[in-house]
């Protein structure tokens, strides 16, 4: 597969976010108070880290395979029961916060990139992937409702 100049400017961005990612999710999780949010943080990030070598595929001109799941939100069920004191769990929803922006940011661009792809196994790919981004989203969105954050 040869990727046009265009379409390896657009796969380059998207590293630079999933790169952004990475490095967001692992600081996060690293800051979380609560074990349940660093657990979820840390399993989000092994996902954007997949998306980030899925991208390196795409560059190699390599279309990577993509895995038929059930979305992780689906699965996920948050217990609610956020160990610290008000503080803590103010610090915590800041970075729930924070991390949804950045999903949607990203799942937004993901889906404005895909349709300037000629390969219909390349836009699927990023489909894939942008699918992933609002998973993840539902997801903090979930530990939020369920931790009493979420206004």
């Amino acid at each position: 597969m040869k990727l046009n100049q265009k379409e390896v400017q657009l796969i380059t961005e998207l590293k630079n976010q999933e790169e952004l990612c990475v490095q967001k999710y692992d600081f996060y999780a690293a800051q979380a108070k609560d074990p349940e949010l660093k657990s979820l943080l840390k399993k989000i990030l092994k996902h954007e880290q997949a998306h980030y070598d899925m991208l390196e595929d795409l560059m190699k001109g390599t279309v990577p395979t993509i895995k038929n799941k059930t979305p992780s939100a689906v699965k996920y069920e948050p217990k609610g029961t956020h160990p610290g004191d008000q503080k803590c769990k103010d610090f915590d929803k800041f970075l729930c916060t924070d991390i949804i922006a950045t999903e949607k940011y990203v799942a937004t661009t993901y889906n404005n990139d895909l349709f300037y792809f000629a390969s219909t196994d390349v836009r699927n790919v990023l489909n894939a992937i942008m699918t992933d981004e609002q998973n993840h989203a539902e997801m903090i969105w979930k530990y939020k409702v369920a931790n009493k954050m979420a206004a």
